[in-house]
């Protein structure tokens, strides 16, 4: 009976130890987006949701992730990570709430959101003099694309 007991403990530390609730990278060419079910192929465009739980939701463009982020299957406050990709260094995520946003059309995104993301200020207006665009922050996005 002991060791039954003592098995049973077992199970249940892995079980704990065996959720997590970081990120996963996105696996270009393999992954799929949660939204549109498209293959993500553009490692410039991109986003995750990860749950306070561990639920891990990828998607291939900035205007999929916020349609789920609205949608209400998950309610926002249960997100402990909201990350989009570095336009500027492929596949490298930063917290959304954090990242400077330009909304151009020059952006050929998957989902025609013709966002892009980048990590400083400075980034974002230095593409912004290139190319034109609107600057926008997160609460915008999170607005607009509502």
């Amino acid at each position: 009976m002991r060791l039954v007991f003592q098995a049973l403990i077992l199970v249940g530390m892995l079980g704990v130890y065996g959720c997590t609730t970081n990120p996963e990278p996105l696996l270009f060419g393999k992954d799929a987006c949660y939204a549109c079910k498209m293959t993500l192929v553009d490692n410039r465009f991109g986003a995750e949701l990860v749950t306070r739980k561990g639920k891990v939701y990828k998607f291939d463009d900035l205007n999929c992730m916020l349609g789920f982020y609205h949608s209400g299957i998950e309610e926002p406050g249960d997100f402990l990570h909201r990350l989009v990709v570095n336009h500027e260094e492929p596949g490298e995520f930063i917290n959304a709430d954090e990242a400077y946003y330009l909304k151009s059309k020059a952006f050929r995104t998957p989902m025609a959101s013709e966002v892009a993301a980048f990590a400083t200020y400075d980034r974002v207006m230095a593409f912004k003099s290139e190319t034109g665009g609107i600057f926008l922050a997160w609460g915008e996005i999170v607005t607009q694309f509502k």
